[in-house]
């Protein structure tokens, strides 16, 4: 009886089994029913966000071919322009040209079909957020802020989309395209009529460049009250940005002028004046435009002038011009010793390969540690090619100079390209007439304010005068091209900004365009001297008919003499292969760390005393070193001599002007006997 009780039991357990198992199925079977349109429908989605990724992807790689198109097009019409010697439009301007004409067609020749699952909802915000999540039927979605579109362009959304993706980030110019422009200017520098001209430089770059921003703001702002009065004006426009604008639109970019400076040979004085402000004032612009964005006065209004806020502000300028240099300069010195002190010259792949990285991460490592990229960069490219160049292998140099030459071709010639195409496809110009001939008024005066009176002021110092020659030539080469650009498009949120941008780009067309194009005229009307070799010493004076001096020295910036005294006993030596031993240069109780710092190469070539500065305070006459006992001497060829009797050499040393001791060294420089023969025009007798 117990036993068909149990079977009974089990017999009603394995129906309750199987009976809650046919349930588990079919509740199974109908939610795979109910959700399988779902995991169709998920499966669709997914296809077509591929299929957009794929076009998207497709659409980048056209807008990039677009660039590589110009840029080649570009290089065909340069190699032709020089084969029939064609100088009035430079590769430059051609650039620009290629890119208004692109722009034209993709903003008047092509048409995108309207997307019909694009939708326009309203709703009422505060503010523009970065980023929106919206809710479509319980999933989020994550959409990015693009940029304002105007009410009227609503239906045009698949056109704007187009002209937004030829349009760059401005984080790009400044991360990608400006570092190696800005490192090739410091690296390539001619340090001979660069430092023969020093003082000149800095007052045009440094000093000048505060006359030309405050000449252009104050203008402007004349302009700005003028078109506020007669209602020409909708928006906002503070004083601020006006002085944002003349700091923008004073950094010059004569790479026209210079590059026919440098095939025609002209005079190297105006050469090296005019690069060398180029150079520092982009770096001084840079600082300048960032110290005026930082200016914040206490209280609600922010536009108002306070004394506290304005010294704030230069404090800012010194501050962050001085870390950047400092930064710039400490990344070179660190590049120096690493090629130094290792072996990597016997790979010339990885000395390139680490040259390339520490001379690109300057610009990154000043901005991520909130200084100027472009100071530090500029100073970095000096420093490595005074320094660690000295330490590469000759396949390296070779290299470095190539290979920057090529880079800042490329990026040059893209921006500008990029200006062009940028007039037709920028979605927010400001284009105001009155404002627009303020502009290139102010733009002139601003110049003109710069240059003449300065001049003036130099030559009152100068032993070689600047002649008015040579300052119509700086006034007229005073082009606006990439970081005037690049200053510009950084910020175009508001309505000042917009306007600026737009005004700046005719700015930078129209002195590429005229005054690029007029150089070779401008250099005639002049009577500015063409087919001056570089190499040659042109400071060279003629007083009595027959009385001849060197004034190189007494045109050398005095402070440069000093620090070229210290650069080449101890900063060279430290920093480089070559250069006199530390051992005696050094005093005798710094004998093992002299020893330590000095490479072997530097006590090999201990008589190799003429380096590549040098004839930066020397013309080509004879070197003398003492070391010891020893006296070393080197004439104009290179050629040297020893010999242990100093008594004559002392005896000789009678004038000041003829020597600079230093600790360990002393360098004589034998003012008549330097000078290469002069001919009388008239008798041909040799003197």
């Amino acid at each position: 009886m117990a036993f068909k009780q149990t079977v009974t039991r089990a017999r009603r357990a394995t129906r309750t089994l199987w009976l809650l198992m046919l349930v588990s199925l079919s509740v199974c079977v109908c939610v795979c029913r109910a959700s399988s349109p779902q995991k169709l429908d998920s499966a669709m989605e997914n296809i077509v966000t591929e299929k957009k990724a794929e076009e998207s992807h497709r659409q980048d790689s056209a807008d990039l071919l677009i660039f590589i198109l110009l840029l080649t097009l570009t290089i065909l019409t340069i190699w032709l322009f020089k084969h029939r010697r064609f100088r009035f439009l430079h590769e430059t301007g051609l650039a620009m040209i290629y890119g208004l004409l692109v722009g034209v067609v993709l903003r008047y020749g092509i048409h995108v079909p309207r997307d019909v699952n694009n939708v326009t909802l309203s709703c009422h915000v505060n503010s523009s957020p970065a980023t929106l999540l919206v809710n479509v039927s319980g999933k989020f979605y994550e959409y990015t802020l693009k940029g304002e579109i105007s009410a009227n362009e609503v239906d045009d959304v698949q056109d704007n989309e187009m002209l937004r993706k030829v349009t760059f980030d401005p984080e790009v110019f400044f991360n990608i395209l400006l570092p190696p422009i800005i490192f090739h200017a410091g690296y390539s520098l001619k340090r001979r009529h660069f430092f023969r001209n020093m003082g000149s430089i800095l007052a045009y770059a440094f000093l000048g460049t505060v006359i030309s921003c405050f000449v252009i703001g104050l203008l402007m702002y004349g302009c700005v009250m003028l078109m506020m009065r007669v209602g020409q004006l909708d928006g906002d426009f503070f004083f601020t940005d006006c002085l944002f604008f003349g700091a923008i639109v004073s950094a010059t970019d004569p790479v026209t002028v210079l590059a026919i400076f440098n095939e025609l040979q002209v005079d190297v004085d105006l050469y090296a004046l005019l690069f060398g402000e180029s150079v520092l004032n982009d770096a001084v612009a840079v600082v300048l435009s960032s110290s005026i964005v930082a200016y914040q006065p206490e209280g609600d209004n922010s536009h108002t002038f306070e004394v506290m806020a304005m010294l704030k502000s230069f404090g800012i300028f010194l501050g962050v011009f001085s870390g950047s240099f400092a930064l710039g300069v400490a990344t070179g010195v660190v590049t120096a010793l690493v090629t130094k002190f290792t072996k990597l010259r016997d790979f010339q792949l990885l000395e390139t390969a680490l040259f390339f990285l520490m001379s690109w991460s300057t610009f990154l490592l000043a901005e991520a540690c909130g200084f100027t990229g472009v100071v530090a960069v500029l100073f970095c490219g000096i420093t490595q090619a005074h320094y660690t160049y000295n330490n590469l292998s000759p396949e390296s140099q070779d290299r470095t100079k190539q290979l920057f030459e090529l880079l800042n071709f490329l990026a040059e010639n893209f921006i500008f390209s990029y200006m062009g195409l940028t007039l037709f496809t920028f979605q927010n110009h400001v284009f105001n007439p009155m404002f627009i001939i303020g502009a290139f008024v102010a733009v002139f005066l601003g110049r003109a304010a710069n240059i003449y009176p300065l001049s003036f002021l130099l030559n009152l110092g100068r032993h070689n005068k600047i002649r008015s020659n040579f300052q119509h030539m700086m006034m007229f080469a005073g082009l606006r091209g990439a970081m005037t650009f690049a200053l510009s498009i950084r910020d175009t949120a508001t309505y000042a900004r917009q306007m600026m941008f737009s005004t700046t780009l005719l700015v930078v067309f129209f002195t590429v365009w005229f005054c690029g194009g007029g150089t070779t005229q401008m250099l005639s009307c002049q009577r500015i001297r063409v087919g001056v070799d570089s190499d040659q010493d042109n400071s060279m004076s003629i007083t009595d008919g027959s009385e001849r001096r060197s004034t190189t020295k007494q045109e050398s910036a005095w402070l440069f003499r000093i620090w070229y005294n210290f650069d080449h006993n101890y900063l060279k030596p430290i920093l480089t292969h070559s250069g006199p031993p530390l051992t005696a240069t050094l005093p005798p109780c710094c004998g093992p760390l002299a020893r330590f710092l000095t490479s072997p190469q530097a006590f090999e070539n201990e008589c190799q005393l003429k380096d590549d500065d040098s004839d930066l305070i020397l013309t080509d006459g004879d070197i003398n070193l003492n070391y010891g006992d020893v006296t070393i001497s080197t004439d104009a060829s290179g050629a040297h001599t020893l010999g242990a009797n100093s008594e004559d050499l002392d005896r000789e040393l009678t004038s000041g002007d003829h020597e600079l001791v230093m600790r360990g060294t002393r360098l004589v420089l034998p003012m008549d006997d330097s000078e290469p023969p002069f001919t009388d025009a008239n008798d041909g007798v040799r003197m």
